[in-house]
């Protein structure tokens, strides 16, 4: 069926502090695709974007950053469907998508920090990051953004010059940077600038926590989502010298100083960085390029600092799904079918000599689970993020709310919930994603967990009518809102089972960092 569009030479066009903007309106949302919110020189920090005359058209995304490794065909597109998109240095793009350009409708605001770690994706990488159907639904104004990422954005460099002063943060500087842009445009394309959500995943999760204790971000945004995307990583107490790996690209660059590397074209500057840098990590060495280090711009990992004050005064919503790295845990089509004792030594591979308490742990936790989903349950990040929300909730003023994402999807006899596979459901673009469907079921559950994000973004509470009663955590009990089939609050629900399956659990390397399975 046709869609409305529109696009004419006076319409619809936004006034920014920089000039006029163009974008389209596609049944009845107006988009706007990449927009320059800053500029910036390599390991600098970014400066406000530059003016211009006349308009300028918004009609198409912007850069990525570039990467450090080429991305390959493969066969999840069918769980996670991609899109990819010219990269280059000059990054610094956002896009927008809003059901009014009046400048007085000030409609909450949701600002997408993309997932990839602090090195690697973009505001568009998945197709389900679209922001039309959660811009509808919610009648809310959609954002997201691209910034610096990997050794552009995180690499310390600071005793090499002044100008690189905050170099191992400007990737963070770039998303505060797209934050005064919102602040000071996004009235204009119908938004609330003293309204404003961050919600991200996986790494983007990560930076949202990471920005609440960024003073330069304070007043910038006002609540925060963070998505399976708390590590509990702590850097190492004595700081490791940045020597080693610049001398090391300098000789493998033929580069004199720092300087010049700054101007080598990145393919060069990668090919030699992805050289050197694993025989420096073998050594212990620094190689950075895995997110912001404290100084005095980033006040630190509130695991290691705490939360600032100003962090204390945002609301804070955090979750994670059930098995988030089912892709590294053995499949099994029998694993509604497989008997008791089956089921027993399929666990017993996994919890030598514990099988039968951590299978009663994980019975009362998921009382509708098969059992041999145990295997595959998260105990990275779901720790990780009780423990911030417990630290949230016994010092904030503000409230904390917990989720836990733990639907069966329809592939291979049924599949626990994956890292990004809520994702989907919160932007409501359940219908981009094949795997994400079921009739009768994926609508309802995407309603409601669609809702859920977009009241905590109007009014910092994800309370709705097509939900359970879900209180706010306190210091001593967090309440959990399970989305499933039927969703339910649970109080305390999975900690003797995190307990146990953290104590006794196999551990596997997640990227550089050994963790607990």
């Amino acid at each position: 069926m046709a869609k409305q569009f529109i696009c004419t030479s006076t319409y619809p066009i936004v006034e920014t502090k920089q000039g006029k903007i163009r974008g389209f309106v596609e049944d009845g949302t107006f988009k706007y695709y990449g927009i320059k919110y800053a500029n910036a020189k390599r390991w600098e920090m970014p400066t406000d974007p530059d003016s211009f005359e006349g308009v300028k058209d918004a009609l198409g995304y912007g850069y990525t950053c570039p990467l450090l490794m080429q991305d390959v065909p493969g066969a999840g597109e069918v769980k996670v469907p991609h899109r990819y998109w010219p990269q280059d240095e000059n990054c610094q793009y956002l896009n927008i998508w809003t059901q009014s350009i009046d400048c007085k409708a000030k409609k909450p605001v949701m600002v997408w920090l993309h997932g990839g770690g602090f090195f690697a994706g973009s505001g568009i990488e998945q197709q389900a990051y679209d922001g039309t159907n959660l811009s509808v639904k919610g009648d809310v104004v959609v954002v997201t953004i691209n910034h610096r990422l990997n050794i552009l954005g995180y690499l310390d460099l600071s005793e090499y010059g002044k100008k690189y002063w905050n170099s191992a943060n400007v990737g963070s500087a770039d998303m505060v940077a797209a934050l005064k842009w919102i602040h000071e445009n996004i009235a204009g394309f119908g938004g609330d600038p003293d309204n404003v959500t961050l919600f991200g995943q996986s790494g983007g999760g990560m930076k949202v926590y990471s920005l609440m204790n960024t003073p330069a971000a304070d007043g910038l945004f006002h609540k925060g989502i963070v998505m399976s995307g708390v590590m509990d990583y702590h850097a190492p107490e004595k700081k490791p010298s940045r020597k080693p790996l610049v001398d090391a690209l300098l000789k493998e660059t033929g580069c004199k100083n720092v300087d010049a590397l700054a101007k080598l074209p990145f393919d060069e500057l990668g090919k030699a960085y992805n050289k050197v840098a694993p025989k420096l990590r073998e050594k212990g060495e620094y190689v950075g390029a895995q997110g912001p280090e404290k100084n005095e711009w980033y006040y630190g990992d509130p695991f290691e600092v705490g939360f600032t004050d100003h962090a204390k005064t945002i609301p804070m919503m955090a979750g994670t799904v059930l098995c988030e790295f089912l892709g590294f845990m053995p499949g099994r089509p029998d694993r509604h079918t497989m008997n008791t004792k089956t089921q027993k030594e399929f666990v017993e591979q996994f919890f030598k000599g514990h099988s039968k308490e951590v299978m009663s742990a994980f019975k009362k936790a998921y009382p509708g689970k098969t059992v041999s989903d145990l295997v595959a349950i998260d105990t990275v990040m779901r720790p990780a993020t009780k423990k911030l929300i417990k630290m949230h909730a016994e010092v904030a003023s503000a409230p904390t709310y917990s989720y836990m994402f733990a639907w069966e999807f329809p592939l291979d006899e049924g599949a626990g919930a994956w890292h990004c596979s809520d994702i989907p459901f919160a932007f409501a673009n359940t219908e981009l994603v094949p795997v994400c469907n079921v009739p009768g079921v994926s609508d309802r559950l995407e309603h409601q967990y669609a809702s859920a994000y977009l009241n905590f973004a109007k009014y910092g509470n994800p309370s709705d009518p097509s939900l359970p009663c879900w209180p706010a955590c306190t210091a001593k009990d967090e309440y959990t809102m399970v989305f499933d089939t039927e969703c339910e609050v649970r109080k305390n629900y999975d900690n003797k089972l995190m307990e146990l399956a953290k104590e006794f659990g196999p551990k596997f390397n997640f990227g550089a960092v050994k963790v607990e399975h």
